[in-house]
């Protein structure tokens, strides 16, 4: 099952966290009527030990030997330089990409789904629910519950469950049941379909769905992005990156990567945050988190406490978000499609430690292009995000003539995205950016939400 020892010694052992090196400590989780939420109050949705890892200032976390065993079927992932790409832009950048679509599911969602799976089979869980935008993160629980022996359901946004059946068709082979969302198995589906019977979904609606569902039928819930405990998983990313890239005899000076909820490209950017923080960085590497000009929640947005879901039924989170009234449109990038972030990557972007940029969907899709036609991989619509900016830094390198090294995670390989490529190529597809109007409407919500006094307790 495991790769071969020569490259074995790549993949970690532990998993960093970065609280303990956040510039300040971060906002709590509240209750809507202001007070501070407990640990112990998150376990009625979480497993005990993702919940003290939620809260825990350590800076390194043990990798269970069961979770590093099941990530050795894929893992290391590779680093690979793009050369090609290199040649196609004229550019004396170095193009590095940490290539997560040899998974299983085909992104780097497993990372965190069989940890979640661990937990939760450890404490006898016999079902969990969940959400997915694409359809990654829902291919990724399906994968890892099969693993472990437990059952899942999957509520999936249902523009994406139009977009992307072969998705919906992964997950059911690994015994999955998938809901498209909103839909009619909950309160919060039924609500919103009623307002508009052809709702194209969000991932905030799907998020109230699948915790109703976990909390009404005393199911666990598993969480793709956003919270620590999910983004302390995916950092196995950046520190395999981090030997990787030594190993070429390089070092970033961008490290860039898509963000919706902010696991992807923070489980590629933290381990380099730490080495800048403690002394040991070999450049003053800067980083880019990369958005859908659709739904620009760290460009536009603002940082407030708001919910994590449509519905309401989360507690409040402090993050940048464009409120969680606002529907995002049907883009392609079905990951991307939230309205929040999440608060260590928003509180790092509030301090100016992290930079932000957004794009629309049809100069993502024409970078991607780009990237297939000189490197052979076909980007996930999430992933092209990336790999835009990361064309846009080469080609300001080679106006500059400067010999910058970028590094991008490739979250997902886009085999089950094709149908979007050929809606591009057909010219069929379409921008979407809100007003500041439709924005501003909905960050007062939030807005409305933020204690004025701070959190009391």
């Amino acid at each position: 099952m495991a790769r071969a020892p020569q490259y074995e010694w790549m993949v970690p052992r532990s998993w960093y966290n970065i609280v303990p090196d956040l510039p300040k400590p971060l906002p709590p989780y509240l209750k809507p009527n202001g007070e501070p939420v407990a640990p112990h109050e998150f376990e009625i949705l979480f497993a005990k030990e993702l919940v003290r890892q939620e809260f825990s200032k350590e800076r390194w976390i043990p990798i269970p030997t069961e979770v590093r065993d099941v990530y050795l079927i894929w893992r290391p992932t590779p680093l690979l330089r793009a050369r090609r790409l290199e040649a196609l832009l004229k550019t004396p950048a170095r193009i590095y990409y940490k290539f997560e679509g040899v998974s299983p599911p085909g992104s780097h969602k497993p990372n965190t789904a069989v940890a979640q799976l661990y937990y939760v089979s450890r404490e006898g869980v016999q079902r969990v629910t969940t959400e997915t935008g694409a359809g990654q993160w829902g291919s990724s629980v399906a994968f890892a519950a099969s693993l472990f022996g437990v059952k899942a359901t999957v509520y999936m946004v249902r523009a994406s469950y139009m977009q992307k059946p072969y998705r919906r068709v992964l997950m059911e082979l690994w015994g999955a049941e998938v809901a498209p969302s909103p839909s009619d198995r909950t309160e919060a589906g039924r609500k919103y379909l009623a307002e508009d019977p052809s709702h194209p979904g969000s991932l905030g609606i799907a998020i109230s769905e699948a915790v109703e569902d976990a909390v009404r039928s005393g199911a666990k819930y598993v969480l793709g992005s956003v919270l620590n405990h999910v983004l302390i998983h995916q950092t196995v990313i950046g520190l395999e990156a981090l030997e990787q890239i030594r190993y070429f005899g390089d070092y970033p000076d961008y490290v860039v990567g898509a963000c919706g909820g902010g696991s992807s490209f923070s489980g590629l950017f933290w381990p380099f945050y730490y080495e800048k923080r403690a002394g040991k960085a070999e450049k003053d590497v800067k980083f880019i988190a990369v958005e859908p000009a659709a739904v620009p929640t760290l460009t536009r947005g603002e940082y407030l406490y708001d919910f994590g879901d449509t519905a309401g039924l989360t507690p409040l989170i402090k993050m940048h978000t464009v409120g969680h009234t606002y529907k995002p449109p049907p883009i392609h990038a079905g990951g991307l499609r939230y309205h929040g972030c999440a608060p260590t990557l928003s509180l790092l972007v509030e301090e100016g430690e992290v930079g932000a940029a957004a794009y629309r969907q049809t100069e993502v899709f024409e970078a991607a292009r780009l990237f297939a036609a000189a490197e052979g991989v076909v980007p996930a619509p999430e992933s092209a995000h990336a790999v835009k900016a990361a064309v846009e830094l080469a080609l300001k390198a080679k106006r500059e003539g400067t010999p910058i090294t970028i590094l991008f995670n490739m979250s997902g390989h886009g085999l089950l995205d094709l149908s979007a490529y050929d809606e591009y190529l057909r010219g069929a597809m379409a921008d979407a950016v809100p007003t500041a109007e439709e924005l501003a409407a909905h960050i007062a919500r939030a807005r409305a939400l933020t204690p004025s006094s701070g959190p009391r307790g």
